[in-house]
């Protein structure tokens, strides 16, 4: 399946926020609303946004009626994840991807937006933008919100990141897929995983036990999930815990030790995630990678 770009944002254009998971007020996404207003767009929210049932932005219902609002709405041209937590998978079989799969529009966010990426890209051929989302704004650095808004206006990003000692050398070309990993680990088995076969998958992950990394990791990998892709990136593995015991690896050392046996190659290290520095991924993209004494990731236009 060809996975089609949406068209690039123009000044003026509208972008949505919706709170698909867990709940937000006006005071968390403030900073973000004047970001988007001195570049030049519209913001598209309503009261509906700052729902609250519990945990969650509201109950399953109103939160998939207010991303379906977004989805439909003709003068929106991209949709926002005002922040993850948990939440999206309740609501994503609830979505009618019907006119959005004829007139696509840029989906963003990450975290728990893993869930949307994944069946977005697998399901109806659209990319999708693994970027930081309005919570994380004011804290973001400069480059995280300036490559943001080049790709949603067109761009297209090329990244050549430090090396890491625990890379893997190595070229490889495929559509990028991924995201968080815990999330990735919840879709298993769901019309929502994706095919890995030939792809490049991208992890990042935050606030998990050290077991759980490895858990999630060997489940992947006896799903096949890890066989046959053309190489990995991972990003943040940010504030892991431990047991009184020490596990005795780090997150990356637990990844690398499931992926020893294949030949493809492994960016550690890239600048996305849970971190100040969230760069953007154009999931769904083809990508290429070329990991030597430093790492070089860009995507095909």
């Amino acid at each position: 399946m060809n996975v089609k770009r949406p068209p690039a944002l123009k000044k003026d254009d509208g972008i949505g926020i919706v709170a698909p998971a867990r709940k937000i007020s006006f005071d968390e996404i403030g900073k973000a609303i004047t970001i988007f207003e001195d570049h030049g767009y519209r913001v598209v929210y309503d009261d509906e946004l700052f729902a609250s049932d519990n945990q969650y932005a509201g109950d399953d219902n109103l939160r998939a009626r207010y991303f379906q609002k977004l989805l439909d709405d003709n003068n929106v041209k991209a949709v926002f994840a005002a922040r993850g937590g948990y939440g999206s998978m309740r609501i994503v079989d609830k979505l009618d991807f019907s006119r959005f799969r004829k007139n696509p529009k840029w989906i963003v966010g990450y975290s728990d937006i893993t869930v949307f990426h994944n069946h977005i890209n697998r399901n109806y051929g659209v990319q999708t933008l693994h970027a930081t989302m309005p919570v994380n704004f004011a804290g973001n650095t400069k480059e995280a919100l300036e490559w943001m808004f080049d790709v949603l206006e067109g761009g297209t990003p090329e990244y050549l990141i430090n090396a890491h000692p625990l890379n893997k050398s190595g070229k490889a070309g495929g559509i990028l897929t991924g995201g968080n990993l815990s999330v990735l680990y919840s879709l298993c088995g769901s019309h929502s995983f994706p095919e890995t076969d030939g792809k490049i998958l991208f992890l990042e992950d935050l606030d998990e036990y050290l077991y759980h990394i490895d858990r999630m990791m060997m489940a992947l990998k006896r799903a096949g999930a890890l066989d046959n892709l053309a190489g990995m990136i991972v990003g943040g593995m940010t504030k892991m815990n431990d047991n009184e015991i020490p596990f005795g690896k780090t997150a990356e050392e637990i990844i690398r030790e499931a992926v020893e046996e294949y030949n493809y190659p492994v960016c550690f290290g890239f600048p996305a995630g849970h971190i100040f520095d969230n760069r953007p991924l154009i999931m769904g993209a083809e990508t290429e990678m070329e990991v030597g004494e430093k790492a070089k990731v860009g995507f095909v236009e």
